[in-house]
């Protein structure tokens, strides 16, 4: 799409998006056309934020046609179809959806005076609508989802040839068809519920910070906060992330925005082009898990568990934060092992400076915040927080001041970026829908069960495969709607929580963008530390270890999602503090100083001592934690008496 210039840090995901050639570049007469398409949708869903929610069918079905529609004139059928004009058959098959959608929104009173009885266009319209979504979800995000939604129609139609457990009746394509089309349970189900609700407008938020500046102020804030300590340029990197995280649920579009800055930065200092990438693509990768915003499986994750979705925030805190501690542990042990320099007073921002200059920019995710807190709706509370955002850029340098132009560019901007969800929610309710039909669920936990032969931990490591291997194929938003109806019941069963059910899915789904071979944001970081993309996918995964282990201890241990007393909650954060501590020191091969193999293979103990809550290994685990450090530190006293000068080199 050809817009005015706006700040670089609004237009590095649009770009790599049409670097990868899978958008259209757009100009004349049918940019404006798709653009207004897109600015009326970002419309539609400010007044509906602001003046209350349409009724589920309606608020869906408006949104599906917007975004429908849009996914056909944005993303061609393929690679090799020109770039600068939308096919004619392309403008057919956005007109199709609006059909199916306006046919829900005009009839919708006398669809359900039927009761779920269909008639002959129910049946053609139902089943246009499964073929273009299906489409839609094709060109937005490729073809491993649609394959998932063609194997899930497949299994429904032909349920008597499956075998065992997986077998069912069956159903014709004359009742599967209006089901997934006319029905709460199928594409307009919950996950494009919340794609309608909530997510659009979060996107739609996270478009209008950008052009406000925030990228730019959350990366000088990093360099102002950890800049000057050991390793800081990566620190950095990772708190810039971890801020950018707040705001946006995408973790390429997280890594590339902050990686253009920050990957850079880290090469000058002395970190290698593999670890510089690896870095960014793990904490950027973090930003799906990190509240307030979090990624768009948090919203969803609320309306399945029927619960408010600050409480999926407040019960995320921890987790998070463990996370990107370990990363930042894994920065600071690396820049200890190479002797890497921090940044100096001159090069460094200051942390004054940089607030004074753009503290106005953290007002609206403070207000975000304590909307939430006080009980408002998600949808309400990013509401204000746009107004606010709109509002308080003025107080802020002249070239990031939302002029009505840059309103308008955003708006546009936050309706086409939120497409890609949307096709991966409607694509997912193919599958749900399926699900909800056929009963598979249910035999699918009783398989889980009967594999794991009961074992709770074995439930949960068959858990994590199944969640990193659909997560490599699929967003992961369908990864998580999928797996936590499928797997995350099975897990309740076995005693375990459903909120941990819920989060232990999602994570592993989310690390999957850091798992090779498909590792979507390690890709995107290695692009730009030039660095070889598989070596930095693997040392990504090294780098988000942590990640692994923190779903397994809150799993075991429900106070890390800040349930329980205050007394419960600090003592159970502190020991999985030991836990990350130890692995990443294990990991890098350094604490206090470079690591023996037995000093290493002692630290590797600790974290695996920590999963289960048992006060005799924790003291284990503190004894090796400190034993290991004070026996450094004694003999860096020695080394120090008998050679100094040879001492301080090697540091």
């Amino acid at each position: 799409m050809t817009t005015e210039n706006n700040p670089p840090m609004e237009q590095i995901p649009l770009q790599k998006e049409i670097v990868e050639g899978r958008k259209r570049e757009l100009e004349g007469w049918q940019y404006w056309v798709v653009a207004g398409i897109a600015l009326a949708a970002s419309l539609f869903h400010l007044y509906t934020a602001a003046f209350g929610l349409l009724s589920a069918m309606y608020q869906r079905g408006v949104h599906w046609m917007f975004m429908g529609s849009l996914i056909f004139l944005i993303y061609p059928a393929t690679k090799s179809r020109p770039k600068n004009k939308i096919d004619f058959w392309d403008w057919i098959l956005a007109g199709m959806v609006v059909v199916g959608c306006l046919n829900i929104l005009l009839n919708w009173e006398a669809i359900a005076m039927r009761e779920g009885m269909p008639v002959a266009s129910d049946i053609y319209l139902g089943i246009m609508m499964v073929i273009l979504v299906i489409e839609a979800g094709r060109r937005a995000m490729g073809w491993p989802l649609p394959i998932v939604a063609i194997i899930a129609t497949i299994y429904a139609l032909f349920g008597p040839y499956f075998p065992g457990v997986l077998g069912h009746g069956g159903f014709p394509l004359e009742e599967l068809a209006p089901f997934q089309y006319l029905r709460t349970d199928g594409i307009f189900g919950v996950p494009l519920g919340v794609s309608a609700s909530f997510i659009f407008l979060f996107v739609l938020f996270g478009a209008i910070l950008s052009v406000s500046g925030a990228g730019q102020f959350f990366i000088d804030l990093s360099l102002a906060l950890t800049g000057k300590s050991q390793g800081g340029p990566g620190k950095a990197a990772v708190v810039a992330s971890g801020l950018m995280g707040t705001v946006s649920g995408s973790s390429v579009a997280n890594a590339v925005t902050t990686g253009a800055f920050t990957i850079p930065l880290m090469k000058e200092a002395g970190y290698s082009a593999t670890f510089s990438g690896a870095v960014v693509a793990a904490s950027s990768t973090g930003g799906q898990v990190m509240p307030p915003v979090m990624g768009a499986a948090a919203f969803i994750m609320a309306q399945f568990l029927g619960i408010s979705y600050w409480d999926i925030v407040v019960a995320a805190a921890l987790p998070a934060t463990l996370y990107f501690i370990s990363i930042i542990a894994m920065v600071h042990f690396r820049a200890g092992r190479r002797g890497i320099k921090s940044l100096t007073d001159e090069t460094a921002p200051k942390v004054g400076k940089v607030l004074r200059e753009g503290w106005h920019l953290l007002l609206p995710i403070i207000t975000l915040v304590v909307f939430l807190a006080y009980g408002y709706s998600a949808v309400k509370a990013v509401f204000w927080s746009i107004i606010i955002m709109i509002a308080v850029s003025w107080l802020g340098k002249a070239q990031y001041r939302m002029t009505p132009k840059r309103v308008l560019d955003a708006l546009i901007s936050g309706g086409m970026g939120a497409v890609e969800v949307a096709a991966a929610c409607a694509c997912s309710g193919l599958v749900i829908g399926v699900i909800g039909i056929t009963g598979v669920g249910l035999a699918f936990s009783s398989f889980v069960i009967s594999l794991s032969g009961g074992v709770l931990p074995l439930a949960l490591f068959l858990t994590m495969i199944g969640s990193i291997i659909l997560g490599m194929g699929v967003p992961t938003t369908a990864q998580y709607i999928i797996t936590s109806t499928l797997a995350a019941p099975a897990l309740f069963q076995m005693g375990v929580p459903l909120m941990s059910a819920h989060l232990f899915c999602l994570y592993f789904g989310v690390l999957a963008d850091v798992t090779p071979p498909v590792a979507l944001a390690t890709y995107a970081a290695a692009g730009i530390a030039r660095s070889n993309a598989i070596k930095t996918g693997f040392t990504a995964l090294l780098t988000a270890m942590a990640g692994f282990l923190v779903p397994y201890m809150f799993v075991y241990n429900n106070h890390l999602l800040f349930q329980g007393s205050l007394l419960q909650i600090a003592f159970s954060f502190g020991t999985a503090l030991m836990a990350i501590i130890g692995l990443a020191a294990a990991v890098q091969g350094y604490y206090f100083s470079v690591l023996s193999i037995f000093e290493r293979a002692l630290l590797l103990i600790v974290p695996f001592l920590l999963i289960v809550p048992n006060l005799v290994t924790d003291v284990i685990a503190l004894v090796i934690l400190v034993g290991v450090f004070l026996w450094q530190k004694h003999k860096a006293g020695r080394r120090t008496k008998s050679n100094p000068v040879s001492d301080a080199a090697q540091s």
